[in-house]
């Protein structure tokens, strides 16, 4: 199996391309990339810097992946972009490098769908079978968890984080941290209730829906507190692992600034 170029692609010689890598008409590939088997590349895409691409990703036209960060204090370093398996990234996407203010790495995991006009910034986190809807925008530092999906017009704020299986309406402006599980709206957002059909297509049992929603009307129905809240359903039954998941993240965003638990990250 060999790798196909268009003839009318530029594509360093520096550059890795594994078995079966396609690339389209005037894509343009520069010499620190590093692309895995099987990965499809449409036309007009360009990758820059260091950027590695896993396996049978799609790549579809217009797409900007390695553009350096648009933050002012970035002065030419080395950051990275990493991007695992089977993504599907529509056109005109743009994922940006990291900056040094962390470790050096925009990543995106596995099976992600990002569709037309997403833009991941730079220092970005993206955990596995994340989708986000068309012209979604995620400032700097921003952590998504897997399974969570982000709906049209979505805005989430530099350094916040977006729990596990969450769902985000269209339009909201995220300027807090979402908590797993639950389903946000609004502008700014906030929890509205548990996503639970997510929950549901996903195999979570009865028993676990039950005591998320439990979860949810104690804090935000009732604003007991996160230490109330785990004292009480922690001594009600059985402990579930979602449940401490939840509870965890919960006790984290409260020990931040401004609703987002990772603000002390930034001030360091």
């Amino acid at each position: 199996m060999s790798v196909t170029i268009a003839h009318t692609a530029v594509v360093d010689p520096r550059a890795q391309l594994g078995a079966d890598v396609r690339v389209g008409h005037f894509c343009l590939i520069g010499p620190h990339a590093r692309i895995g088997a099987g990965t499809q590349i449409e036309n007009h895409v360009t990758i820059m810097g260091h950027t590695t691409i896993g396996e049978n990703n799609h790549i579809f036209p217009n797409v900007v992946i390695g553009g350096e960060p648009q933050d002012l204090s970035y002065q030419g370093s080395p950051t990275q972009v990493i991007i695992g398996d089977g993504n599907v990234i529509r056109e005109g996407c743009t994922i940006n490098r990291a900056t040094e203010k962390e470790d050096g790495i925009t990543s995106i995991g596995d099976h992600c769908y990002l569709m037309a006009y997403a833009h991941v910034a730079h220092d970005c986190r993206l955990s596995d079978r994340i989708v986000m809807a068309n012209n979604c925008m995620l400032g700097g530092h921003v952590h998504i968890d897997h399974d969570a999906i982000l709906s049209g017009g979505v805005a989430v704020h530099h350094y916040a984080s977006v729990g596990a299986y969450c769902f985000i309406s269209g339009l909201s402006r995220v300027k807090q941290d979402v908590p797993p599980y639950m389903l946000a709206e609004g502008s700014p957002a906030r929890p509205r209730t548990v996503n639970v059909v997510g929950l549901k297509r996903n195999d979570f049992s009865n028993d676990e829906i039950r005591v998320i929603t439990e979860a949810f009307k104690l804090y935000y129905r009732r604003s007991v507190g996160v230490a109330e809240t785990r004292q009480r359903l922690l001594n009600s039954g059985p402990i579930q692992p979602s449940l401490l998941r939840l509870l965890d993240f919960l006790e984290h965003q409260t020990g931040g600034k401004n609703g987002r638990g990772r603000d002390r990250r930034k001030a360091a």
